[in-house]
């Protein structure tokens, strides 16, 4: 197993690509805290990890709170007493461009999406410099690499977490504390199904959004999920500051 030893703490695990990543690493040996505003959510991730022998916990955790990350940072190490890898997940999508977008809307998805990966990060960065070490991942997007009409702050949000990623990985490599991101195309999530019930014909946005991906379908949960796995595991030692494009081809070049 690849990441038998090492504990983990995931963000937004009570659905979508949080939630397939809590279970794809309990699956290769980890330990997880399983964390997410929704309790009930992140409680069943994580009692389905220990009914297949694995060792889980949920907390909690609100990340637009500087005190609840500091919390989640001091029950994660309380229940597996060291933690190696931090998947900074949870995220929202608010959809409006620059025009449409109210400040409240602004504010709150680079809150969650940027700035939530900021504060987790800093909870648990004295831990992983006192370790020797650690690898913090996030989930950016591949919309945080090419623009996207009307979605102006989701954009900022993700361009803007990888940079951070590359910001912490060059303040992290004294330490031993990789950085890495994964940058997501068309996922059947929650979030994305919601994306696909606002448009004007659901079911035709859905038929174009495969068929503008070369390898002809929408990918995953556990498509992502594998990529942390990888980037998580040992295989993965000498990379840091990268984001990993999983998106089946999306963004390889222009559509026919």
């Amino acid at each position: 197993m690849r990441l038998a030893g090492k504990n983990t703490v995931v963000t937004g695990a009570a659905s979508g690509i949080g939630r397939e990543t809590a279970l794809r690493f309990a699956e290769e040996g980890a330990g997880v805290v399983c964390a997410d505003m929704d309790t009930e959510g992140a409680a069943a991730v994580a009692a389905s990890i220990v009914a297949n022998g694995g060792a889980a916990h949920s907390v909690r955790a609100d990340i637009t709170s500087e005190a609840d990350a500091a919390r989640l940072a001091e029950e994660s190490l309380a229940a597996l007493d060291r933690i190696d890898v931090l998947v900074n997940n949870a995220g929202v999508t608010i959809l409006g461009g620059v025009a449409e977008l109210s400040e409240a809307e602004w504010q709150r998805e680079i809150d969650i999406n940027l700035s939530g990966a900021y504060r987790v990060s800093k909870a648990f960065w004295p831990h992983f410099a006192d370790a020797g070490g650690g690898a913090i991942l996030s989930t950016a997007s591949i919309a945080g690499v090419v623009a996207a009409r009307q979605d102006a702050a989701y954009v900022a949000s993700k361009a803007g977490l990888i940079m951070l990623t590359r910001c912490m990985a060059l303040d992290g490599a004294p330490h031993g504390i990789r950085a890495n991101c994964v940058c997501p195309g068309f996922v059947d999530t929650p979030m994305f199904e919601g994306f696909i019930a606002e448009q004007p014909d659901p079911d035709a946005s859905l038929a174009r959004a495969a068929g503008r991906t070369p390898l002809g379908r929408i990918g995953t949960p556990r498509d992502i999920a594998d990529g942390f796995v990888y980037l998580a595991s040992d295989d993965a030692r000498w990379i840091t500051g990268t984001s990993l494009v999983i998106d089946g081809g999306l963004t390889i070049g222009l559509p026919e």
